[in-house]
């Protein structure tokens, strides 16, 4: 089987997230990528007991939405920070579902502040030409059957407890979206449809 690899991302100095915790947050990416090929290992090795072989099966939807979700999360950060255009097909499709931009950012930012470790997400479904914002728990329990995630926030206490302590959850959300590069969401939401 084909192995992942970890991905390399161009993250410029951020407001308020700082550049020791985007290090050590990377490390934590590195580990989902590495585990995710061991289990692949673990399985394909024929000689390794049946039950180790299901268990490590069972880890894959937390090693691979680990992996998956903070390359979404981490390419948000990359080419600096840049506004949605009003323009935009996204921009025009959260207006139209929840009335305007700014509603979106409330209720979206009011998800992420949900209590516990996850991910705040937004998907787009294509089969009701639908935006849908829901929250993922740990990094696979939640994800919505043939839902592409557009754009991925970590909640974990990692992604933000060294620069804003458990207290400053609202501080880190709004320095996500003062850092987020829309393009990429905008091209995630293009790739979805």
């Amino acid at each position: 089987m084909k192995k992942f690899e970890e991905k390399k991302f161009n993250i410029p100095a951020l407001r308020g997230i700082s550049a020791k915790t985007i290090e050590e947050h990377l490390k934590l990416y590195a580990g989902y990528v590495k585990h995710l090929n061991l289990i692949h290992e673990i399985v394909e090795n024929q000689s390794n007991p049946e039950y180790a072989r299901r268990e490590a099966y069972r880890r894959v939807g937390f090693e691979f939405g680990g992996m998956r979700n903070h390359e979404y999360y981490f390419s948000h950060f990359e080419g600096g920070p840049k506004p949605l255009s009003p323009d935009s097909p996204l921009y025009k499709k959260i207006a139209e579902w929840t009335g305007s931009f700014n509603s979106f950012l409330e209720i979206f930012k009011n998800l992420a502040t949900t209590r516990g470790i996850g991910w705040a997400m937004l998907g787009y479904d294509k089969q009701t030409d639908t935006l849908i914002q829901y929250w993922v728990d740990e990094q696979h329990l939640g994800h919505l059957p043939d839902v592409s995630p557009i754009l991925a926030l970590d909640m974990w206490e990692h992604s933000f407890v060294a620069d804003y302590q458990p207290s400053g959850k609202k501080n880190y959300i709004e320095d996500f979206f003062a850092n987020l590069n829309w393009q990429t969401v905008e091209d995630n939401f293009k790739k979805a449809k």
